[in-house]
Order: C-alpha cells, then structure tokens, then sequence
C-alpha cells in the first residue's frame, strides 16, 4: 500500500501524476495482479497494489506535489469476503 498526501492545494495534480506516471511504470510487471488507486479529502492518494511475489516499490513523486512524505506499507491477505461470503 502506498499512501500520499499533497501540498496544499496540489490534490488533483498528485491524483493525476499517479494516474499518468505510478500505475503506467508498475503495469507489465511481473507478479503483478491487480491495482486500485483512491483519492480521499485533504488531498490524499492511496494506491492498493495486490502481487503473487516480491512487490515492486512504487516511485515516490515529485517533492513539489508533497505535503509529506510518502508512507508504504505491505500486508498479507489474511481473510477475504465477497458479498457476505467467506472464501
């Protein structure tokens, strides 16, 4: 999980830099299974990764577009639900 947030007033411009810079640099790589990129107020960007082997770290983007440095976290999946069904 790789989580930013922007400078003030920069929210929309770090949500597109990793929209047209992060997602395209991580697509095609190997152990790659699926991405989700959200936005949230206070000009946070959050970008979920899910990979079957070692991740491959995400770039950190330009300083300007930071209010603070990036936070990365990795997790293992532990349990998962669909439509109130456990699998």
């Amino acid at each position: 999980m790789w989580e930013a947030r922007a400078a003030d007033g920069r929210g929309a411009e770090l949500a597109s830099w990793a929209r047209e810079s992060a997602l395209p640099a991580l697509r095609g790589t190997a152990g790659l299974v699926r991405t989700e990129l959200f936005s949230a107020p206070g000009g946070r960007v959050l970008l979920i990764t899910w990979w079957t082997g070692t991740p491959v770290p995400v770039a950190d983007p330009p300083a300007e577009l930071l209010g603070r440095p990036v936070h990365r976290w990795s997790f293992t999946s532990e349990h998962v639900e669909q439509s109130g069904q456990p699998e």
